[in-house]
């Protein structure tokens, strides 16, 4: 049994990571989610600890937000949208046991306000250097980076957040960069 207890998007959701793990879950019933919800969710983080696992699209992206808002600390499992693509349609609820335990077993640590304050390793220039920012297929290469580095697709501006958030190492952004290059190869910026 996983020590934390897993936030997902609804009941599909809590069936597929239990095909996959022996965990307990908090479904928030989508993006509408409610005060006992995030109430449940912050005495889960008290007790137990909580790693947010929401579907790779906009909705999950936006119920993630909300619940790492109301109770910071969080961890945050990604799954990558290729695994969690089933006829048209993406959620964890589609994603293979394999791919689910992959995610949890590469949960990443947000940093929480009062830890000890550190300069981002990742700097806006490297995401620029790296062509995720104003480069001609800059999404494309943020999708394959965020994938790579375990913490999900996003915006140029919400990838510099994320880089700082779950403290992505100098080292971890130079061998994902050298993998993506490999991946798409080398295309370049």
């Amino acid at each position: 049994m996983m020590k934390e207890i897993i936030v997902v998007e609804g009941k599909a959701d809590t069936v597929a990571i239990k095909r996959a793990v022996e965990a307990e879950t908090i479904e928030t019933g989508g993006s509408a989610i409610g005060e006992a919800v995030l109430k449940r969710v912050e005495l889960a983080m008290e007790r137990r600890g909580v790693i947010i696992f929401t579907d790779p699209d906009h909705a999950g992206e936006r119920i993630r937000k909300i619940v790492a808002q109301r109770v910071p600390g969080c961890k945050h499992a990604f799954l990558p949208q290729v695994e969690a693509l089933y006829k048209g349609d993406i959620g964890v609820e589609n994603a293979k046991p394999e791919a689910i335990r992959r995610a949890l077993a590469s949960v990443r640590s947000e940093v929480v306000e009062g830890q000890a304050a550190e300069e981002p390793e990742i700097s806006w220039d490297d995401l620029m250097r790296a062509g995720l920012l104003v480069h001609s297929d800059a999404s494309n290469r943020r999708l394959l980076m965020g994938n790579l580095l375990g913490i999900g697709y996003a915006n140029g501006k919400q990838f510099f957040k994320r880089c700082s958030m779950f403290r992505i190492t100098r080292e971890e952004f130079e061998q994902a960069l050298a993998q993506m290059e490999r991946e798409i190869g080398g295309s370049g910026q």
